[in-house]
């Protein structure tokens, strides 16, 4: 039988996940007919955040175990502009922004990860 501190650590990493599916979109229920799409979704964003985390993240200090807001704060409002040069697409990424670094090895990091065959 586990003893109650280490049932209460558990009990804790199961209200930190629940929290940050809700973060993620899983307290807001939109109507009874779509609730089960909409879980589904909130469960897969939460899950995609978690992997990048671990996969591209892991080495950033203050990323690696970051909530979801500040993941989208520092991440994904991105101050940057769609370029396109000799039929390519360019990302010109702002260099005075403080995470401009985390999101460029994050990039890469995805860019660099084998394709499933």
């Amino acid at each position: 039988m586990d003893s109650p501190r280490a049932s209460h650590r558990h009990h804790a990493g199961v209200e930190d996940s629940v929290r940050t599916n809700k973060a993620m979109g899983l307290a807001i229920c939109p109507s009874f007919t779509v609730n089960q799409a909409w879980m589904l979704t909130a469960n897969l964003a939460a899950d995609l955040d978690v992997w990048l985390r671990l996969l591209t993240l892991h080495d950033k200090e203050g990323l690696a175990d970051a909530e979801p807001e500040a993941i989208r704060f520092r991440l994904n409002r991105l101050p940057a502009r769609l370029a396109k040069r000799a039929r390519r697409r360019w990302l010109c990424v702002e260099t005075t922004w403080p995470w401009a670094s985390a999101f460029t090895t994050a990039w890469t990091r995805i860019a660099d990860l084998p394709t499933v065959t």
